[in-house]
């Protein structure tokens, strides 16, 4: 018995030796990794309690130091289990989580939001709202406008969050591309022009002597050529230029749904 409880042991070992040390749930924010200011958690601690007692819906944010080796998913869904998050029998918690060493972040949804606050919703705000600010030192800045748009869905409104994140989709403004598009226009406009210029006046325009037309109120002569293209007269002919963004409801359930995101 004795052995078989050492080999046991030695083969649990590399699992437990990956699973971090989770913390104790204290309140509605629980900053560990303290990267969020005094203002702003008092200040989202507000906002959470109050829309709890509104919707019934339970919102935690947790920042810890390190994952230690963990994935965050696997820590994101035990933390969202062992705090039981949301209401009993409602499975209605969501966790916003941030490992600060790791500079991973995650949103957990309980089983009975993942229709309403979808994964689509979950990596918009995370791609839109936290990388953004975390990657400019703004950790309070990111999670309380990641809160402020989870609240958002949740209470029935994601167009505008959708919306954003169709603008934030669209490809930049290139100015090569700018470039090539100009150069490639004024090209066409010559050679198609010098070929216009050439066909088009003896078929449509008035013959005014040999070699010479009048189409468009403008004089061409096709079977000459000076150094800058065909030649006319009277303001005639074509010519190009070039000019100069602690507590608990009982409730824990989750199957992984919500999204992750590293900055």
């Amino acid at each position: 018995m004795a052995f078989l409880f050492i080999v046991l042991s030695l083969l649990f070992l590399p699992l437990t030796a990956f699973a971090a040390e989770l913390p104790a749930l204290t309140g509605r924010v629980v900053d560990n990794a303290a990267i969020i200011d005094a203002a702003t958690e008092a200040a989202l601690t507000r906002k959470l309690a109050d829309f709890e007692a509104k919707s019934s819906d339970q919102i935690v944010v947790a920042t810890i130091n390190s994952l230690d080796g963990e994935e965050i998913e696997p820590y994101a869904n035990r933390l969202f289990r062992a705090w039981k998050l949301g209401q009993a029998g409602e499975d209605n918690g969501v966790l916003l989580l941030v490992a600060n060493n790791d500079r991973k972040m995650r949103i957990e949804v309980g089983y009975g939001l993942e229709g309403t606050l979808t994964d689509l919703h979950t990596r918009l705000i995370i791609e839109n709202d936290m990388v953004p600010a975390f990657r400019a030192g703004d950790f309070s800045g990111g999670i309380a406008k990641a809160v402020d748009d989870m609240v958002m869905v949740l209470e029935g409104n994601p167009e505008e969050l959708e919306a954003r994140g169709e603008r934030n989709q669209q490809p930049p403004f290139n100015t090569d591309d700018l470039f090539f598009a100009i150069f490639i226009s004024i090209w066409a406009i010559i050679f198609f022009g010098s070929i216009a210029a050439s066909i088009l006046p003896p078929i449509f325009g008035r013959k005014l002597g040999p070699g010479r037309y009048r189409w468009l109120g403008m004089t061409f002569e096709p079977g000459r050529r000076s150094s800058g293209g065909w030649s006319g007269s009277s303001g005639g002919g074509w010519s190009s230029g070039s000019s100069g963004g602690g507590f608990s409801g009982g409730g824990g359930s989750s199957g992984g749904g919500g999204s992750s995101g590293s900055w």
